[in-house]
């Protein structure tokens, strides 16, 4: 091998250093390697570090920006199809019932911060852990056992058999279904409610509160200054104390109304059981907050949590304060999502898994279950007599006759329970939830 292979490179890098000639540009053969090393190979290297870090931070700011706008357009997008927003579609029930978790479900994403102040109400439903108060659940958490009832073996079988005859006798359940709409209630006169000023704040013309049984708003307090709300108490056994407040979907001109009668009445659990739009149809208006909270005249309502305890209902939390006085108060919303407007649910499980839920709540309360779904009849009435008949069964009595307790709630509003499917369907539920009750009972 050469020498100046074995003893150094002096030789080499002098002859690549000067090209066709020595000295160009100034570089000089000993210093040429020693300049580029302490000087431009540092530079270059903080250059380029730099350059890549800026790069980076551009790519995280463009990538956050991306995903937050895609979630603002997601969630709009969502409270859109759901009526949420000042537009909405035509959707159907199932679909309502889809959009509606899917709308929640992103929101739980992004997750909520509730005010410390405020805990949620779900421990007083809950048969198991609960999640935080700013959660959002889609497992059911109720037992499947009925809630204990002082209903003795014999009366419970003489009962049963009482009702699977009326649905094996078709006839018979005909002909009562028709002696039920040739009733007429005495009073019954609705002028208050079809008075000029008040016509504009009911949801259907046929569906109105009776003058002598009708729900009264402190006037003085309503922006409107009227004390007219389309909403009727309906008493079981104590008329100081009515066990329901039957009432129409609120208007978006009638929500501080709703909020009213919430707050002069003391109610703290709300049955809803329809979907704010259906095949392109309002049902009923969203009276709360989608997130955080609204102002509803004097009435400040606070969205605490949204629960998906099954596929068929939801809960809601609510942190209801009156700006006025101060005074807060909470409340839940039982939210039914399986039954259409047009017909009625395919199953009487689910309807009655939801009632001990609300009942599991309710109870130990000495005030009114508010009910309501559009108009405040078909669903609110089918809901308020099964759970009127099943309370009475609880309770130990020893007979029951449906048609009677229907009528006796018709005496306080009108239209309530419009089908005979309906009716068929209230029959139904409260056979399977005896049957349910027997089988719980020690034999």
């Amino acid at each position: 091998m050469s020498p100046s292979v074995l003893t150094g490179t002096e030789e080499p890098v002098q002859k690549v250093l000067q090209g066709d000639g020595e000295g160009r540009g100034g570089v000089t053969h000993g210093n040429a390697l020693p300049l580029a090393t302490k000087v431009q190979q540092p530079g270059s290297r903080w250059v380029f570090s730099t350059m890549v870090a800026m790069a980076c931070i551009g790519c995280i700011l463009v990538s956050a920006m991306t995903i937050a706008c895609l979630r603002h357009h997601a969630h709009r997008l969502a409270a859109k199809k759901l009526g949420l927003g000042p537009e909405g579609g035509a959707y159907t029930h199932q679909e309502y019932q889809d959009l509606c978790r899917q709308h929640m479900a992103s929101k739980g994403a992004f997750g909520r911060t509730a005010d410390s102040r405020v805990s949620s109400v779900s421990s007083q439903f809950s048969d198991g852990a609960q999640p935080s108060p700013s959660s959002h659940s889609s497992t059911p958490s109720w037992c499947e056992e009925p809630a204990q009832a002082n209903m003795d073996i014999s009366t419970g079988h003489m009962i049963l058999a009482y009702m699977e005859d009326h649905l094996r006798n078709k006839d018979r359940l005909l002909k009562e279904w028709e002696a039920l709409c040739s009733y007429q209630a005495e009073p019954s006169a609705v002028s208050t409610a079809q008075s000029h000023n008040n016509a504009k704040k009911n949801r259907c013309v046929d569906a109105l509160p009776y003058d002598h049984a009708r729900v009264k708003l402190r006037a003085e307090d309503n922006p409107s200054r009227a004390d007219y709300i389309n909403a009727s108490p309906i008493i079981e056994h104590d008329p100081r104390m009515p066990a329901y407040i039957a009432t129409q979907g609120p208007l978006s001109h009638t929500i501080s109304d709703f909020w009213q009668m919430v707050w002069e009445n003391g109610c703290t659990v709300i049955v809803m059981m329809t979907a704010l739009l259906e095949d392109g149809e309002k049902q009923c208006d969203r009276y709360w907050p989608d997130e955080g909270s609204s102002l509803y005249h004097i009435y400040e309502v606070n969205l605490v949590s949204e629960h998906i305890w099954c596929n068929d209902f939801l809960v809601r939390s609510f942190y209801l304060k009156n700006v006025q006085t101060q005074e807060t108060r909470t409340l839940t919303q039982f939210h039914f999502l399986s039954w259409p407007a047009q017909g009625i649910p395919t199953s009487t499980r689910p309807l009655l898994d939801f009632r001990r839920k609300v009942n599991k709540c309710y109870r130990g309360r000495s005030c009114p279950i508010i009910v309501h779904c559009s108009d405040g009849t078909g669903r609110t009435g089918t809901y308020i007599l099964i759970d009127m008949v099943l309370n009475r069964m609880a309770k130990g009595v020893k007979e029951i006759d449906i048609a009677a307790t229907l009528e006796h709630i018709r005496d306080q509003r009108p239209g309530m329970v419009r089908t005979k499917d309906q009716f068929e369907f209230a029959l139904t539920a409260v056979a399977e939830e005896v049957n349910a009750i027997l089988k719980a009972l020690p034999q």
